[in-house]
């Protein structure tokens, strides 16, 4: 999730645009930049300084080769996507002629196919990216004698994915042009001046005034006035409004914590890691995918390797993965994965699951597997960290940075790579027909709405919260796919609420976990969705069974159950989903539990006690 900036008026633009990014830290990047807009008409110019790393690192080089004085210009601190975290995919990027500076957020899906155009037309792109292919397209435009507003029209109407794109033109100095499609943009009103932002932390200490833009909008900022049209260049407005937060609630897009904030972006992080997973030809395909067909029909076994909650998610993979390929699944926690002296070949796919990249017990698993001649695919989050560099393929999650230290849409958006990697593997195996993938591809593209759905019943989940800051014991049960997010809701509880709380596969009740039951202990019940090899009834004689014991029954079940009503103390209701990709919903609530229980316990949800976002030793 990058950070963007924007800026005209009568400050010097490097001074605004520099202290955007840096109010913008908090979203996590691994580089930044500039671009300037020099007037002089016809021969302006573009001044631009870009770096990998952090902020400090493009401050020195500013410092060291001070940039012109300007009054409009745009910046970037970039979460790498396509190409690796240097300093040629940093973000400006410039047109051939270098007269159009562009900076980006989001997955330009069909970046592929324009490149080639490009480059069959001998343009020279200097990046891995697919930002740089929207600069030359726009520099085209403008060429042609667009101005920089309907030339930015004309792009969007070309791309596929979700963006948000901001540019300024060296011929037309006093104009910021934007765009918008499935990715945050605000705009910020001054007086003789406006702004352009990721979030309105970027212009928070300049002005309150703020524009939310809609869906597929082009915002065009000068010095005195906005405007805004569709990309067919029809008119259009946004929602204004008074930003009545300090800068630390804007960071959080209003909300007290970032974990929470995280939550409310889970439909976002999910759209965006379905993104651009299909070819033109709707074949699956992922995003650095370097082990042949071949290869992959040779594996007959796969190891699963992570810690926490990304273990948790491992254990949906297997469910996954067994049901679509009839391949046999492990899942393994990676600190006691080599210690067991594992039987490793070739034939033998290790896929290592890790937020960070860089998780320390993960990493030498994933060494020794290697050296046992085993292929290792990464599921991760961060671009060009550790993991992901050491194997021989990999999955980027794109959830963008997780601030929390407390997973939560870095969960789901692992869940949603193991679910493209059974599919996938399903494709070249031929276990499963088109078809049958096509329609898997389509409900998890509906996973999103499924998702907000969810979310938008959380003050139900909130009440339910602090009714509990007495509790001091909670169960978790589950069955099938259900049971991995029993566990995960247990572990939310105790990472930032510090209470006990187990979860257990529901059919493990009786062999010993039920002498825990007691009169009022509280019971959260995943119940599978209907129809599915009995499950449903199976879990609802569960459920019986703590009830009678007095527990209070805590039940997520799918809408129109009404089975399941007659057991349930508290029912909070889920949209109706397959088994497998019910986690992705039915984890969601129990997130909510766990943050909304803590805070009212008075903990600090985002730096619980004792942990750290990523564990980079054994």
């Amino acid at each position: 999730m990058c950070g963007i900036v924007g800026y005209v008026g009568p400050k010097q633009a490097q001074d605004v645009v520099v202290e955007g990014l840096r109010r913008l830290e908090y979203r996590g990047y691994d580089s930044a930049g500039v671009a300037l807009v020099i007037p002089g008409g016809a021969s302006g110019v573009i001044a631009e300084a870009k770096k990998a790393g952090k902020l400090a690192n493009l401050e020195k080089v500013i410092a060291d080769s001070t940039l012109p004085p300007s009054h409009t210009g745009i910046g970037h601190t970039r979460w790498a996507t396509h190409g690796a975290p240097t300093d040629a995919n940093a973000h400006p990027h410039l047109g051939s002629e270098r007269r159009v500076a562009l900076v980006h957020n989001g997955i330009i899906e069909n970046f592929a196919e324009l490149r080639t155009r490009l480059e069959d037309d001998d343009h020279v792109l200097l990046s891995e990216t697919d930002t740089e292919v929207a600069a030359h397209l726009l520099e085209l435009a403008v060429a042609a004698g667009a101005d920089l507003t309907t030339a930015m029209q004309q792009v969007c109407r070309r791309l596929e994915g979700a963006f948000t794109l901001v540019a300024v033109d060296a011929h037309d100095p006093d104009r910021v042009v934007a765009a918008r499609r499935n990715s945050p943009l605000v705009v910020g009103v001054g007086e003789g001046e406006h702004f352009l932002g990721s979030d309105v932390a970027a212009f928070i200490e300049h002005t309150r005034e703020a524009l939310e833009l809609g869906q597929d909008q082009v915002v065009t900022i000068t010095r005195d006035a906005v405007a805004i049209t569709d990309f067919d260049g029809r008119p259009g407005e946004g929602r204004a409004y008074h930003v009545d937060w300090d800068l630390s609630a804007a960071e959080k897009d209003g909300h007290d914590w970032f974990m929470r904030k995280e939550i409310f972006e889970q439909p976002r992080a999910v759209a965006d890691s379905l993104l651009g997973r299909r070819s033109t030809s709707g074949l699956l395909q992922l995003d650095e995918m370097r082990l042949s067909d071949d290869e992959i029909r040779d594996i007959d076994k796969i190891i699963i390797i992570a810690a926490g909650t990304s273990f948790y998610a491992g254990m949906v993979a297997k469910y996954a993965i067994e049901h679509w390929t009839r391949i046999p699944v492990e899942v393994e926690l990676s600190s006691e994965f080599r210690y067991r002296d594992p039987i490793l070949d070739h034939s033998t796919l290790v896929v290592a699951i890790s937020q960070s990249g860089e998780t320390a017990d993960t990493l030498q698993a994933i060494r020794h597997a290697r050296s046992q001649r085993s292929k290792v695919l990464a599921i991760c989050n961060t671009n060009g960290s550790t993991i992901p560099r050491e194997s021989d393929a990999v999955i980027y999650t794109h959830a963008g940075p997780e601030i929390g230290v407390a997973s939560t849409k870095g969960f789901l958006t692992q869940l949603v790579a193991c679910y493209l990697l059974a599919l996938y593997v399903a494709q070249v195996k031929g276990t499963r027909f088109g078809d049958e993938i096509e329609e898997v591809m389509s409900q998890l593209e509906a996973m999103p709405d499924h998702i907000a759905t969810v979310l938008a019943g959380a003050e139900q989940v909130y009440d339910l919260a602090r009714a509990h800051t007495g509790t001091r014991s909670v169960l978790f049960l589950g069955r099938h796919a259900g049971y991995p997010v029993a566990l995960e809701g247990a572990l939310k509880l105790k990472e930032i609420a510090y209470l006990h709380a187990e979860g257990f596969a529901a059919g493990e009740l009786k062999h010993g976990p039920i002498a825990l039951v007691e009169q009022g202990l509280p019971v959260l019940c995943v119940v599978p969705p209907r129809g599915r090899d009995q499950l449903h009834e199976k879990m609802i004689s569960g459920i019986q069974e703590v009830r009678a014991r007095g527990a209070q029954t805590i039940c997520l079940a799918e809408e129109g159950d009404t089975r399941i009503e007659p057991y349930a103390d508290v029912l909070i209701r889920l949209p109706k989903v397959p088994v497998l990709l019910q986690p992705l919903v039915a984890v969601v609530p129990l997130q909510l539990f766990a943050c909304e229980l803590a805070t009212a316990l008075g903990h600090d949800v985002d730096q619980p006690r004792n942990l750290a976002k990523s564990v980079t030793v054994e």
